[in-house]
């Protein structure tokens, strides 16, 4: 039956809005568990594990329980209404895979590039590679163990950021706090272009 000329026959599927998110940063610092932890699909992983040739290269200290590394990148999803989906691509941490950085970043809104204060120096690619590229970016501190060993005033200055990137601490193992870091990146990178609309 059809009520005010709606032929429910005639409905057509709604073809959603997509948004690409990019998670960054150092080798272990969470990129895997906060894709993990906020997708509502079974995240897609290109795990391998670490190979004695791969701890020659890559440095385990503060996370030397890691036994696998991402090789590709992760890919999560996160549908916000019928008509708007979220895409999270995780990206390798490591150098050796920087060549994928510019294909996963193409049409991204922007960046999350998490940070471990363990290694600090070793999220500077990431944020050096978005800037370049002028993809808004946040900077969200993966508290592992549950302490903070240094301010988050004391972070922005050590990784010299303006004051307007926005720095969060955040735990990737829970979806409401990972969810907090993408709400962050989307308003930060709504205020920037709207900036960059009217400057």
């Amino acid at each position: 039956m059809a009520y005010g000329g709606y032929d429910q026959g005639s409905a057509t599927a709604v073809t959603p809005v997509t948004v690409k998110i990019l998670v960054a940063g150092g080798f272990g610092a969470g990129k895997t568990t906060l894709v993990g932890s906020v997708s509502e699909i079974r995240p897609l992983r290109t795990e391998e594990t670490l190979s004695e040739r791969s701890e020659l290269v890559d440095s385990l200290y503060g996370v030397e329980q890691k036994s696998t590394t991402t090789v590709a990148m992760d890919f999560g999803r996160i549908t916000i209404r019928d008509d708007l989906v979220v895409y999270l691509f995780g990206t390798p941490g490591q150098r050796r895979f920087w060549f994928m950085w510019d294909d996963l970043s193409y049409g991204a809104l922007g960046a999350v590039v998490l940070a471990d204060e363990r290694r600090l120096a070793d999220c500077f690619p990431s944020i050096d590679y978005f800037e370049r590229n002028k993809i808004p970016f946040i900077v969200a501190v993966n508290s592992f163990d549950g302490t903070q060993h240094h301010s988050l005033e004391t972070i922005t200055q050590a990784l010299s950021l303006s004051g307007r990137v926005p720095v969060i601490r955040c735990d990737a193992r829970h979806r409401a706090s990972s969810r907090d870091v993408l709400v962050t990146l989307a308003e930060h990178a709504i205020a920037r272009h709207h900036h960059a609309q009217f400057a």
